[in-house]
């Protein structure tokens, strides 16, 4: 059920021209979450090799567990956390997800086989899907349009920032506990699974400060004050019936019988697909066909999923379908940046195994050099790219999508040269520009999709948004990468660079993108108006 929208949203800021000093405080709470949403995240990094070693796994199940294990999970459940976000406070449901992640981030450190790991990790992207889309939400009603980029990047940052310690502490611990446990220490623990421990366990007591913030009224700052849901739990469990298979062929059902049908149809097809690509892919041994397995038929589930979540919402709330799922400008950005998102995935997680095997450092030395390096040019690029996408849009409107190109385009003859060369030295300086170029494209690619929908519809468009970075790029780049080099002999040099044949699609969406962005954000109330939409300017 749609609520009315009471003004055409401000694009030209002349509502709330100044920002409180709580909402740039609100921020930095939240860039810490992100920071320790990343440092749990992409530590697996600096633990791939050792746990390579010890579960007796290789590079295409590592891909796996980094990327498609964890993202599946992190953009289904995304779809009706998103949603919750857009109907109950979110300060509390970031603060449940954060408890939820950390404490799965933990038990990571008790894994003794590769099943359990996987488990875990499938933990720690439900609760991590808790985070943007509350967060997007709750900065898209605390800074007005014109610095949402800039807040945005700002909170991005912390992804960088997280990715950069995580290395840095990953490698510290699994060094230090080594030296001290070299066979094994408390309870068995290894230096991998230490590390794991380390990292979760301060999210629990980062959860408390959460709790505290302020939660704002959503859409004032745009002049489209929303009343609240008194039902915010009831739009959840629906689009989590909507993602849940077996549970799909009833929703379809209650849609009539040729919706079940076409149902029926793209789930069998998703399986036959995911068997056709298992059987074209397994040319290797055993444990490679196991994780190709497991990767298409996860595949092959969370995209059936997707299909019956937007199928669902076009029927229950046509107005968000039409201005997400039904409008090519947000699809083509979002999708953009997906492209992005599968290459700069693919090199920040397998940066720090290729290293450790091409190079002869030590653990905490990579992880000082990568982390700290990795920090900066993340930070630097999303805080000058959110910048820059700001400042753009205020002179053509569709500004912010040439940041996204430039950030496709940028990094890519840096990684060439960063995964060729014999120089450490060279190799860290260029993580660091690499890392900075595709980084440059988050912030605005986050306010393009804020910007094509209204404010009641923000958390599911960062949950569609997600969608893209996690199911094209998270869940299909690390694992292309690592699959590549299993089938190389370990070569993640092939194997990183091998993720470059997406760009042609990144630049043909982007493209589009360009001509179809600026029409669209002129039309956003029209465009909802049109699909439905309650509105008090309706003529």
């Amino acid at each position: 059920m749609t609520k009315a929208v009471a003004a055409q949203p401000d694009q030209s800021d002349q509502v709330n021209d100044t920002v409180p000093a709580y909402s740039w405080y609100a921020l930095s709470v939240l860039v810490v979450v992100y920071v320790l949403n990343f440092v749990d995240r992409q530590i697996l990094s600096i633990l791939a090799n050792d746990i390579k070693a010890d579960l007796g796994v290789d590079d295409a199940y590592l891909g796996f567990l980094y990327g498609t294990a964890f993202a599946i999970f992190y953009a289904l459940f995304g779809i009706p956390l998103g949603k919750l976000a857009d109907s109950w406070k979110r300060v509390r449901l970031m603060t449940l997800g954060l408890a939820l992640w950390s404490a799965m981030t933990a038990a990571s450190g008790f894994a003794r086989d590769a099943g359990t790991l996987t488990v875990a990790r499938i933990g720690v992207g439900v609760g991590e899907a808790t985070a943007s889309p509350s967060a997007y939400s709750l900065i898209s009603d605390w800074f007005p349009a014109r610095l949402r980029a800039t807040a945005l990047a700002i909170y991005s940052s912390g992804l960088y920032i997280g990715g950069g310690i995580s290395l840095a502490i990953g490698g510290m611990v699994v060094d230090q506990w080594n030296g001290a446990f070299p066979d094994g220490g408390p309870l068995g623990l290894a230096g991998w699974q230490a590390a794991f421990i380390a990292v979760g366990l301060p999210g629990l007591l980062l959860a408390m400060w959460v709790f505290t913030l302020r939660e704002p009224v959503r859409g004032a700052i745009d002049g489209l004050p929303t009343p609240e849901d008194p039902h915010p739990f009831r739009g959840f469990v629906q689009e989590l019936y909507t993602v849940i298979p077996g549970f799909t062929f009833f929703g379809a059902a209650g849609r009539g019988f040729s919706a079940l049908a076409l149902n029926i149809t793209v789930f069998v097809a998703a399986l036959a697909a995911a068997y056709g690509l298992t059987e074209l892919l397994a040319s290797g041994p055993g444990k490679i066909f196991e994780s190709i397995t497991d990767q298409w038929l996860l595949l092959a589930v969370g995209y059936y999923s997707v299909f019956c979540w937007a199928s669902a919402l076009r029927q229950r709330d046509y107005p968000t379908f039409a201005l997400t799922w039904g409008s090519p400008a947000f699809l083509c950005t979002i999708l953009g940046y997906g492209t992005v998102a599968f290459m700069a995935y693919s090199a920040s997680y397998w940066g720090a195994p290729y290293a450790e095997r091409v190079f002869d450092v030590s653990k905490g030395e990579l992880g000082f050099w990568l982390g700290g390096g990795g920090a900066a040019g993340g930070f630097l690029g999303v805080i000058i790219g959110g910048r820059m996408a700001d400042l753009l849009f205020t002179r053509m409107s569709a500004g912010r999508i040439w940041v996204i190109l430039f950030g496709l385009l940028a990094p890519i003859p840096f990684a060439i040269v960063q995964y060729t060369t014999d120089s450490f030295i060279l190799f860290v300086i260029l993580n660091v520009v690499v890392g900075a170029l595709a980084a440059s494209a988050l912030g605005a690619a986050a306010a393009s999709s804020q910007a094509l929908v209204l404010p009641r519809m923000r958390g599911t468009a960062t949950a569609t948004f997600f969608l893209a970075t996690t199911l094209v790029g998270l869940a299909l780049g690390p694992y292309t990468a690592g699959y590549v080099s299993a089938q190389n002999d370990g070569d993640l040099s092939v194997g990183v660079l091998s993720t470059l044949w997406i760009t042609p699609v990144g630049l043909l969406l982007l493209i589009a993108s360009l001509k179809l962005v600026p029409k669209a954000n002129m039309s956003v109330v029209e465009r909802a108006v049109a699909a439905g939409e309650p509105s008090a300017l309706a003529s």
